[in-house]
């Protein structure tokens, strides 16, 4: 049993402004009990999403010679989390990070679209690259674009059908990792659920989620990071999938009830005490 709090190498940029990136990751992650490095990809003034001309600093150089201090530091780590990477040289380096900490979680965040669309960093080079971080991980959180990216399809036209959902998720899995877990899946009951597989178990599961009528940046990252806290912390795959989403549903009705700005993302301080009460699980069901 450890005797501190487990360790996550998160490797994101920063953005210092629209709560998104690790500046979501580093208060969710902390309150969850868990010790977060930050292995920075980039500082930027704001998150991309429509706050002007960003002003932007590449860290690549500094991320392997971060990665060898911690090596000569002997520093363990239980989970390697990855987000928006902005070059192969970046994936080639989360790959050694991968490598050197063959017993930590790895988890692949594959940032490359939302909406149907992928961002304009998304070239058919990046997405090749972010399979590679796929196939060595032990957990995926794409959304359905990025799901649709990963397997080379067309973005579903249509709400899908239990049994095409669990298509999409076991081809997601075959390409390496044991938990695959698709955020706000269009479901053709009339639900927006965010499903997940693990491959292991041969278990397929859903969450429904509460819908709000607008959209934030930064959800899929805080998403990702309770996902994160709560496999640390003993959660099975679908208790980790329900207390994401319902901690994702109330930051966003909060922020939704006070009407602001959409682009500053929500307002994540005033729910974080909520990941540290007792909670009952009864809302994940099996897909």
């Amino acid at each position: 049993m450890l005797q501190r709090p487990p360790r996550v190498a998160a490797i994101h940029d920063l953005s210092g402004f629209g709560r998104c990136s690790l500046t979501v990751i580093l208060p969710v992650l902390s309150v969850m009990k868990v010790q977060v490095c930050p292995v920075t990809t980039a500082v930027l003034s704001t998150h991309t999403g429509g706050l002007g001309d960003v002003v932007v600093k590449d860290l690549t150089d500094m991320l392997e010679p971060a990665l060898a201090h911690y090596k000569r530091l002997g520093i363990e780590f239980e989970c390697i989390y990855t987000g928006w990477l902005g070059s192969s040289e970046q994936v080639d380096i989360c790959l050694d990070y991968f490598k050197s900490y063959p017993d930590a979680l790895a988890v692949v965040d594959p940032v490359l679209g939302d909406h149907g669309k992928p961002y304009r960093t998304s070239t058919s080079d990046q997405i090749a690259r972010m399979s590679e971080l796929v196939a060595v991980a032990d957990v995926i959180t794409p959304n359905l674009t990025e799901a649709a990216l990963l397997l080379g399809e067309e973005y579903p036209s249509a709400p899908l059908r239990q049994q095409e959902a669990r298509r999409l998720l076991s081809r997601l899995a075959n390409l390496g990792p044991r938990y695959v877990v698709i955020t706000g899946v269009d479901m053709a009951d009339d639900h927006i659920a965010n499903i997940g597989y693990d491959r292991e178990q041969g278990q397929y599961w859903r969450v429904d989620c509460n819908y709000v009528p607008t959209s934030y940046p930064g959800t899929g990252d805080i998403f990702a990071s309770v996902l994160v806290g709560g496999l640390l912390g003993g959660d099975s795959l679908p208790m980790a999938i329900e207390r994401s989403t319902r901690f994702l549903e109330i930051a966003v009705r909060t922020t939704f009830s006070y009407g602001s700005d959409t682009r500053y993302g929500v307002m994540l301080e005033s729910c974080l005490s909520w990941l540290t009460s007792p909670q009952t699980f009864e809302r994940y069901r099996l897909l």
